[in-house]
């Protein structure tokens, strides 16, 4: 069991993130279920999926919640259609109203009136995972070639940038592409400002300045090469683990260990991204996937993930999953994106010191 704090944010908050993308993200084969029965009865190929997923809290004893907020419906800007959508909660004595967090995200807001020994959140859904583009965006002229900002530019030997990119970049110049004269390299002035919760970067330690300075070194002016590139290095370089423990390691650490969970492996994108001059967030979501049984038969599973989103102009925020080194598309299905990873908790809130158990499953 869970220990919970007396009327103390996370503890319980901790223990919802156990229930989702802190315990669960990536988890193989944690949630199973089957597509949309065709007209006739049998298992058809649509791409139509019935997803029900159940957070269960049982308590020692009788509890005061104070208000949770619930971070678990599907964001309305998500590539992957939601055709229908249903939140239960129990108890039912309970005020439940929906809200836009400053983040865009939706999310529930949930006020118990009397003390209770269990919390149990249902959510049914239906998604189309009809096949996408990942790449179905266009970035504006100005976006389509990078440079790194001055500060790591210094990184390079005697402080310039390397030789192979003051030739691309004269390449491009010459060639008549027009680069980005604001303070990142990327964004406007109006953007800057407007992304600025998205751009925050602590200063780097001596792992993450070290990948940043190989990185500078050697990487691609062209914004998106560059991107997918950098994707594909970080799931290399860090190996996946589950992580059943609450928290996320700092890029540093994940760097150190080279291994993480997913939510360690985007949280280290968004800080190698911010660095470089991008606006990042983190996003927790849904993924959903085929697999195959022991007995060869096709199946879904969905498991709480966690993944990076860089802002690009003329493409907005584009996903980017280092756990498979691969762009987002139709299985990822955001539930919150947020500057920080704490604020992307599937559910939040207080209650009374007590234990506390737990249980999710996913059908």
């Amino acid at each position: 069991g869970l220990v919970c704090g007396g009327l103390m944010l996370i503890p319980y908050a901790r223990s919802d993130a156990i229930s989702g993308f802190f315990r669960f993200c990536g988890r193989r084969g944690a949630g199973r279920f089957q597509h949309a029965q065709g007209v006739q009865g049998h298992t058809s190929m649509s791409s139509h999926v019935l997803l029900t997923h159940q957070t269960r809290y049982r308590y020692d004893r009788p509890v005061f919640l104070g208000p949770q907020t619930i971070r678990l419906r599907p964001s309305r800007s998500a590539r992957t259609p939601v055709r229908a959508y249903a939140l239960r909660v129990d108890p039912a004595e309970c005020q439940q109203s929906w809200q836009q967090d400053e983040f865009g995200n939706q999310v529930a807001e949930v006020v118990f009136a009397e003390r209770g020994t269990h919390f149990d959140i249902t959510v049914r859904l239906e998604a189309d995972l009809s096949p996408r583009n990942a790449f179905d965006f266009t970035l504006t002229p100005e976006a389509r070639y990078w440079a790194p900002p001055v500060a790591l530019d210094a990184v390079s030997p005697a402080g310039s940038a390397p030789l192979q990119r003051q030739q691309q970049a004269a390449q491009q110049q010459q060639a008549g592409v027009a680069m980005f004269a604001s303070r990142s390299g990327l964004y406007s002035l109006d953007e800057e400002a407007a992304l600025s919760a998205y751009r925050a970067t602590p200063a780097a330690g001596p792992y993450l300045h070290a990948f940043l300075a190989d990185w500078v070194k050697k990487a691609s002016c062209d914004t998106l090469d560059m991107l997918v590139a950098l994707n594909r290095a970080l799931a290399g370089h860090i190996g996946y683990q589950v992580r059943r423990e609450p928290g996320i390691w700092s890029p540093e650490e994940t760097l150190a260990r080279e291994t993480g969970s997913c939510r360690d492996s985007a949280w280290l994108m968004i800080a190698v991204l911010r660095h470089l001059g991008f606006a990042a967030r983190f996003v927790s979501g849904y993924l959903l996937q085929s697999s195959r049984t022991a007995e060869g038969e096709e199946t879904l599973t969905c498991d709480l993930h966690a993944w990076a989103e860089a802002f690009l102009p003329g493409a907005g925020w584009v996903g980017f999953d280092t756990t498979s080194g691969l762009l987002t598309a139709q299985g990822h299905l955001p539930l919150a994106a947020t500057p920080a990873p704490e604020q992307a908790a599937p559910v939040s809130g207080v209650l009374d010191q007590c234990n506390a158990t737990f249980d999710v499953s996913m059908q």
